[in-house]
């Protein structure tokens, strides 16, 4: 079972986070393409990829993430955002995520009926599990963005050649 306390905090937490990652964003050498944005015109993407991340996670069938990522890559690639740049944006995304799950996981277990600041085992499974959830959503994610970066590339091909 996934933690719902911790999926709970990180949606609660969506904006401080949102705020992090764009600044990564916005200087990082990885990204200069996203430097010539501001705070304004990113922060809702990732904002709305935090703040909904339980929605994300528990969808079996994918098909938010599929036209909400794919839309993404659409307006990137007309953007003109390399797709590395895209690609090592939600890498950014992934590691302050899974950051703020390693440091603030265990504290919310620190109030229940253990050891203060013993993590038990059915938690720190808790905390796993919501690691691989995370790193799955991510890679659903990454795909669906290149795909929807693609389908752009080919229609401005086809647009071109007509």
């Amino acid at each position: 079972m996934l933690s719902v306390r911790l999926i709970q905090l990180i949606e609660a937490h969506a904006e401080s986070l949102t705020r992090e990652v764009v600044e990564d964003l916005l200087t990082n050498e990885h990204t200069p393409s996203f430097h010539r944005f501001s705070n304004v015109d990113l922060e809702p993407r990732v904002f709305r990829l935090l703040h909904h991340l339980g929605n994300w996670i528990s969808d079996p069938n994918h098909k938010a993430i599929r036209a909400e990522c794919e839309e993404w890559g659409r307006i990137r690639h007309r953007q003109k955002i390399p797709v590395s740049e895209i690609l090592y944006s939600m890498i950014l995304t992934k590691q302050h995520l899974r950051r703020y799950i390693r440091e603030h996981g265990p504290a919310i277990f620190s109030g229940d009926p253990v050891n203060r600041g013993e993590v038990v085992p059915l938690e720190l499974y808790s905390i796993q599990e919501l690691n691989y959830a995370v790193g799955d959503f991510f890679d659903q994610a990454l795909y669906y963005l290149t795909r929807g970066y693609e389908a752009q590339a080919e229609a401005q091909h086809r647009a071109v050649g007509t």
